[in-house]
């Protein structure tokens, strides 16, 4: 019979086995966080509810560059909901415990395989998804003659490449990582 490893759990003294214990046990104190995520999923949920119906109201005397602005705003609203989900999910699977869909075949291909890596690279891109279409939708406002302020348009053009090349250079260290991770 052989003995057992040096860090076997039956080698640690009972305070630091009852110790790892609970923190382990702590990752249920994430559980809410993504329950409050989900009412926030609810809340945009409403407001672009509330925006399509406005806007639809008026659809008939859209021009084509309102129209655009339109769906512009909705596909904004849906970006941000979209991460809120991936955020949901993943963060949950990763941190707390897997969720367990019973089979079910619409549970989404990547559940499950999005690890902290992933959801950074997700979540950075959605942020430059949404930054660029709050930069087109300016744009598109001042293609009309509406007055935007040049220093409202500087904010979003600095702001909109500071989230591109942060998501570079979270990609980069995420290449290089994963490079030197195996040596």
């Amino acid at each position: 019979m052989t003995a057992p490893a040096p860090h076997s759990p039956s080698r640690k003294p009972r305070a630091e086995l009852i110790l790892e214990q609970w923190l382990f046990r702590a990752r249920w104190l994430m559980a809410p966080f993504y329950v409050g995520l989900v009412v926030a999923l609810a809340g945009l949920l409403v407001v672009f509810a509330r925006e399509t119906w406005a806007e639809m109201a008026h659809v008939v005397d859209m021009k084509g560059d309102d129209a655009i602005l339109m769906a512009l705003s909705l596909i904004d609203m849906s970006l941000a909901a979209n991460l809120l989900l991936i955020v949901i999910f993943s963060g949950y699977e990763n941190f707390v415990s897997k969720i367990d869909t019973g089979g079910d075949e619409d549970r989404p291909g990547w559940m499950g395989t999005v690890d902290f890596s992933g959801l950074k690279m997700k979540l950075i891109a959605s942020i430059v998804a949404i930054s660029a279409i709050a930069l087109l939708k300016a744009f598109m406002k001042a293609a009309e003659g509406e007055a935007i302020d040049d220093r409202h348009l500087a904010w979003l053009v600095g702001i909109h490449i500071t989230f591109v090349v942060s998501g570079a250079i979270l990609a980069l260290m995420d290449w290089l990582s994963s490079r030197t991770s195996s040596h």
